[in-house]
């Protein structure tokens, strides 16, 4: 068995590495890795691999800063010199990025099985690029591991009983990347230290684009957070990007703002959070895997079963809505010993799916 696994962003190579190396204690698969390279900055370097213990990209394809149809292009013709020369048995694709769209497009028209991690999540939103690439990528798939119930109930209510697949209900690959790294936050991390915090905060990132390139959503969000921040102190990852606007904005944070993290710093302020409020998809769940309630600052979220269960808000980018659900979630007690993503066994499902195909 010889897979192909196409990742081009920095949370699909930590989830890719969590299933690695659940492949590698399998005989007779080998796997080869694909970097399309859509992700290109700083903390994907050489220390970026070394820390998170990911295997090295077999191929490095280096397409990136272009547009999202020139990008997915190049991809796709470029996973498709790959698949023909290795000849891959499966295509393995994550999430919903354009290197997921382009790995699994390729592989499809090749008649290469396509497998989804991730397959079933739906935002309803198609304004958003990641909606439409992962319902096609769910379209063309053979295998689909979805992270949740919710996931397979939307793939039914799109009448994937009808359609020549696999659907199987594997747990989330990210609670298996966050159960293994927690055990080398001590050691790895610095920022607790770094920014003297000594308490519990309220941790805060904002970074999508509905919400920093519209003035009036951020000027809500910076004002809810100078409020919360007067009771419990808030500290915000954020992208120098993301500074500039509030400054040419003249918004000022009474929060307090922190360079951007890597994986290890955001576990150890996740284990030091009392709430946490974000636009972030990952980072949602990422709260309930250590125990934290969650105010997203969204109008949805992909992550439903966190919100019926109780675990999750959502507010907006009202200021109103956001101080209310903070207030809320400050003082809830839901019980985190639910089983909503698998608690750590998704990588080995998918492993022995994969085996036995």
């Amino acid at each position: 068995m010889k897979l192909l696994t196409v990742v081009g962003a920095r949370p699909q190579f930590v989830k890719a590495a969590a299933l690695s190396r659940a492949l590698d204690r399998i005989e007779g698969i080998e796997e080869l890795i694909v970097h399309t390279g859509q992700h290109f900055d700083s903390n994907m370097s050489e220390v970026f691999f070394e820390e998170m213990q990911i295997p090295k990209p077999a191929f490095n394809l280096a397409i990136n800063s272009l547009g999202h149809g020139a990008m997915t292009g190049r991809m796709l013709e470029e996973i498709e010199k790959l698949i023909l020369s290795e000849k891959p048995n499966m295509v393995l694709v994550y999430g919903d990025t354009n290197s997921t769209i382009a790995g699994a497009l390729a592989a499809k028209k090749l008649h290469v099985a396509v497998g989804h991690v991730e397959a079933g999540l739906r935002s309803f939103n198609m304004a958003m690029p990641e909606e439409v690439n992962r319902i096609l990528t769910d379209r063309i798939s053979d295998h689909l591991f979805c992270p949740t119930d919710t996931a397979i109930n939307n793939l039914k209510k799109e009448g994937y009983d009808n359609i020549d697949c696999h659907v199987h209900r594997t747990g989330d690959v990210m609670q298996d990347a966050a159960i293994y790294y927690a055990q080398f936050v001590e050691e790895k991390s610095h920022v607790l230290k770094d920014n003297n915090i000594t308490e519990d905060i309220a941790l805060v990132t904002i970074h999508r684009a509905e919400n920093t390139d519209d003035p009036k959503r951020l000027n809500a969000i910076v004002n809810a957070l100078n409020h919360i921040h007067k009771k419990l102190r808030v500290v915000c990852p954020l992208h120098p990007r993301t500074r500039k606007i509030m400054d040419k904005l003249k918004l000022i944070p009474e929060f307090d703002l922190i360079d951007p993290v890597g994986y290890f710093d955001m576990i150890a302020l996740l284990q030091r959070s009392k709430v946490v409020l974000t636009d972030s998809g990952g980072l949602q769940k990422e709260a309930f895997f250590f125990n934290s309630p969650c105010v997203t600052m969204r109008d949805q979220t992909e992550w439903v079963e966190l919100v019926e269960n109780g675990f999750n808000m959502i507010a907006g980018a009202d200021s109103d809505q956001i101080i209310a659900a903070f207030n809320q979630m400050i003082d809830a007690s839901p019980d985190f010993s639910l089983d909503l993503y698998g608690k750590g066994k998704a990588s080995e499902n998918i492993a022995s799916i994969i085996a036995s195909c």
